[in-house]
């Protein structure tokens, strides 16, 4: 590689943080990232940027990910070359960008860990002995009950909530969109325990849920008191609200078998994010095959 290139490296990356006002891990990402595509020109005896091909940044793209190198890891380097190719177009250096429509390899997508019904049971069965607890036991019932976010619980107003009808509305949900949720006759009487006691605190302001000098209870207060909840009731897995969330969707999909349901309950802007609890689905009905069908049992 010729030594103008890395005065082209260095130009590049001077006007990331100048003009683009890139941070400093962006910029020693993008140094990183560069200095690999340089050694792959090296090993190839490529002298030129405008020599490179997308064939090569494929090629590339491929050597790294036989590396071990992470799906999104893999999709900023070849940001950072798109980029860096960009600048060489307006600097007159290069005629095209071979990066431009390559893409990085699929990331496999985790799936949520969810409680069974047996699990959720345990954990908002146990019952309530304090004001507290009783406000607690409301919030993770709620979280189970309508497939509510962390934030949107926490976000919860007296004005929002409508136990007549069994329901309530998330003023503001992820990309500032409302939606209309029903709540089960479990999540009513334990948020009617709730609201009983919670004026004896004398609440500083609207919210549903307030900590015990009346403020609202914020969201990692609300993650270390589920915590603390299963301790006490010897619940050895790590739950977290959003295992809530992902149960209530799971179990609704297994009953009802209607993704479109889930998907406006959960508050999905598209079905593709609710499809994952399809694999759930699929991986409780796989066991169940395992165990049940005659000729999918091993041989003794």
């Amino acid at each position: 590689m010729q030594v103008c290139s890395r005065q082209q490296q260095a130009d590049f990356l001077q006007q990331l943080k100048i003009e683009k006002r890139a941070s400093e891990h962006t910029l020693k990402n993008y140094q990183r990232d560069l200095r690999h595509l340089v050694e792959y020109c090296t090993q190839h005896n490529i002298d030129t940027w405008g020599a490179l091909t997308s064939a090569d940044i494929l090629k590339h793209v491929a050597e790294r990910h036989r590396k071990r190198l992470s799906s999104k890891s893999l999709q900023r380097e070849l940001s950072a070359i798109r980029s860096f190719y960009m600048f060489l177009m307006q600097q007159g250096r290069v005629e095209n960008n071979p990066a431009q429509y390559v893409k990085a390899p699929k990331q496999a997508r985790k799936l949520p860990k969810t409680l069974d019904v047996d699990q959720v049971s345990a954990l908002l069965d146990a019952g309530a002995s304090s004001a507290i607890e009783m406000r607690d036991v409301a919030m993770f019932e709620l979280f189970y009950s309508s497939g509510l976010r962390l934030n949107e619980l926490s976000s919860l107003n007296l004005a929002d909530l409508d136990l007549a009808d069994k329901q309530l509305t998330v003023i503001s949900g992820k990309g500032g969109k409302s939606r209309l949720l029903p709540i089960g006759t479990k999540a009513i009487e334990v948020l009617q325990q709730w609201l009983k006691v919670r004026p004896q605190i004398e609440p500083a302001d609207n919210a549903v849920f307030t900590s015990m000098q009346g403020k609202r209870i914020g969201n990692r207060s609300i993650q270390l008191r589920l915590r603390k909840w299963c301790l006490k009731k010897g619940i050895p897995e790590s739950v977290h609200p959003h295992m809530l969330r992902h149960s209530f969707a799971t179990h609704m999909l297994e009953s009802s078998q209607d993704l479109r349901a889930v998907q406006e309950l959960l508050g999905h802007e598209n079905i593709s994010t609710t499809q994952i609890y399809t694999h759930l689905d699929f991986q409780h009905l796989a066991e169940v095959y395992d165990q049940a069908h005659p000729r999918a049992k091993k041989s003794d």
